[in-house]
């Protein structure tokens, strides 16, 4: 093992599930009942302390002795490994396409399902708010493949019902608006200018733009007198400064560099303008902007360009359930099994309790086994004439061993080289080259929004935090789930963090993999220290007092977050059928997308051999 691995062992597991129990969570901690719930667990959620710990061992060859395994004597029709979205929807199709009476079982190394789409619960003084800890929004779904849009029918989804349940007028009423927290640490004083800067705000339905003017706002903003001059030029650029052919823009665009734009074409060379620039895109860039062309700079509304639609009416970003795409995810669950929950539709399940204890019963075709990593998958004899397949997976500290018919590998593909153990070799170099990025997703439950009414802030973009951007969550009452109404009333923020490296221009997989290692390696007490500081640094201390104010908190981690692809025809490549064995999850299609990774999930279906 080399060091770099192994400090990620040491120092991000280790430390991070030594957070979780000792002294990691002195405010916050979750009741006992809850310990049984996971959607009401706080501290730090999303990939979990310890629900790596097996994969990570696995992949570096220090895991259990493949000599000690319980013969479990189950064989199921199909088994899916990975209970994300991807995951759950190829359960619901081979059932609908193969019968019910199949029996399917479905693994997953969290503690909960849905994969990313990830419901966190905040109580607060008795009042139960609910939100998303990572796959927030479906994305044009009434424009999506007929056979998506033919699932959502089946499940309950009711896309029309958004148009009303998501107030588009919630911002403007409340005279909140998008803007921009300045940090002392990294710009000399605390300060919120009432302008973006950048058009990352756009996405959010009915969210105002800026209240100031460019001018304006860059006499604000506490820069340098040299970087208020840069930000003005950029702020008043464009491309039209490109000395290039109409017919020859779309190109060249695409081909040059965002930051040789900034520097070489509009003569940027303030550091803290590069520092705006730089965390612009947010998870739209899912990188640090230095990073992408000129053409996705524009895409993600990165610093420098014109505030346009990004959604046009047709397709409005409103289809949003009040814990996000988990809303789908539990439609999913309650389909394949009845008695998880009562309600027949999505919305009648936003305010329902799930019982965890009915998802993996000997009595129901479909079984949901969670806490179990898939670690060992092979065919039983030769790969085109082998009846069933072998599946070995870590519960408790124990190697299992199902058998199944077929099998779907809904899980991240660059781990699949190290499960399944009979891959071609040029399969399994496909999937060892795509990437995922690493992403925080934090909801703060606040006890009043009192301060963000008083300062008007609806958005803040924050260049110099952790959390590159905060906003007040999507006003969406569905369900008998009612959104905050006013600003005395408690509420839920969701800050969105995009880790780099530190290093400005270093290669992706490089950024990625060092900012990954420095997220896994910070414990509970550094988010909130951070947390407390941002939110205390940008808000009034007239009407903010973290410790009287701050009710919860709790930090979704994905250490391995959005999806980017590999090189070339690596994705074609890496999701070819393997005997009895098909490929999901949405970094098959590549894309960061909750309905892209259904639609995997039935590609995955119907590429089973019969």
């Amino acid at each position: 093992m080399s060091h770099i691995k192994r400090r990620d062992f040491i120092n991000g597991t280790a430390a991070a599930l030594a957070s979780a129990t000792v002294g990691g969570l002195p405010r916050f901690a979750h009741s006992a009942e809850s310990q049984t719930y996971p959607p009401g667990l706080t501290g730090l959620r999303g990939s979990h302390p310890g629900s790596n710990t097996v994969a990570h061992q696995h992949a570096w060859g220090v895991g259990l002795s493949a000599n000690h395994v319980r013969q479990t004597r189950e064989h199921y029709d199909l088994v899916v490994v990975g209970a994300g979205l991807s995951g759950l929807a190829a359960a619901v199709f081979y059932r609908q396409q193969h019968g019910p009476d199949k029996t399917i079982l479905i693994l997953d190394n969290h503690d909960d399902f849905g994969g990313h789409a990830k419901r966190n619960e905040h109580v607060i003084d008795g009042k139960k708010l609910i939100t998303y800890g990572g796959s927030q929004t479906l994305v044009e779904p009434r424009a999506a493949d007929p056979v998506i849009r033919q699932l959502f029918r089946d499940v309950g989804v009711d896309l029309i019902r958004f148009d009303t349940a998501f107030d588009q007028d919630f911002y403007s009423r409340h005279g909140l608006g998008a803007t921009t927290y300045f940090n002392a640490e990294h710009f000399g004083r605390n300060t919120v200018v009432q302008h973006p800067f950048c058009n990352y705000y756009n996405y959010i339905e009915g969210l105002p733009g800026a209240r100031l003017s460019d001018e304006q706002a860059v006499a604000a903003a506490p820069l340098s007198a040299e970087g208020k001059a840069q930000l003005l030029r950029v702020l008043k650029g464009g491309l039209h400064l490109l000395d290039i052919p109409a017919d020859e823009l779309e190109t060249y665009l695409y081909s040059h560099n965002y930051f040789d734009y900034l520097k070489h074409t509009l003569g940027v060379n303030d550091p803290d303008v590069l520092r705006m620039a730089r965390h612009s895109g947010v998870d739209w860039s899912n990188a640090g902007t230095e990073l992408i062309s000129i053409g996705e700079a524009q895409e993600c509304g990165a610093l420098g360009f014109a505030p346009v639609a990004v959604y046009d009416e047709e397709h409005p970003y409103i289809h949003h359930f009040p814990d996000g795409n988990a809303g789908v995810a539990r439609t999913l669950v309650k389909y394949l099994i009845p008695e998880v929950a009562e309600g027949n539709t999505a919305e009648s399940l936003v305010n329902a309790r799930f019982d965890y204890q009915q998802l993996d019963r000997s009595d129901q075709a479909t079984r949901i086994r969670l806490g179990s990593t898939a670690v060992d998958i092979h065919h039983r004899g030769p790969t085109g004439s082998a009846e069933d397949v072998a599946i070995r997976y870590v519960n408790e500290d124990e190697i299992h061993e199902v058998s199944a018919t077929h099998v779907v590998m809904a899980c991240y593909n660059m781990m699949i080289p190290h499960i399944v153990t009979d891959l071609p070799s040029h399969q399994a170099d496909a999937l060892r080259q795509q990437m995922k990025s690493p992403l925080i997703y934090t909801t703060v439950g606040l006890r009043n929004w009192r301060a963000f009414k008083e300062q008007g802030i609806g958005l803040a973009m924050c260049p110099g935090n952790m959390h590159q951007t905060l906003f007040m969550d999507f006003p969406v009452t569905l369900g008998g789930y009612e959104y905050t109404q006013t600003p005395d009333d408690p509420c839920v923020i969701q800050m969105i963090s995009c880790p780099y490296s530190e290093e400005v221009g270093k290669p992706r997989a490089e950024q990625y993999k060092e900012a990954r290692y420095r997220m896994l390696g910070r414990q509970f007490s550094d988010y909130e220290s951070e947390i407390r500081a941002h939110l205390s640094g940008m808000l009034s201390s007239k009407h903010f007092n973290f410790d009287r104010d701050v009710a919860s908190l709790t930090v979704n981690r994905w250490a391995h977050g959005y999806t980017v692809a590999g090189p070339g025809d690596s994705i074609a490549i890496g999701r070819q059928p393997h005997g009895r064995i098909t490929i999901a999850n949405s970094d098959s299609a590549p894309a960061a997308d909750a309905i892209e990774a259904m639609r995997m999930g039935y590609r995955a279906i119907g590429e089973l051999t019969v």
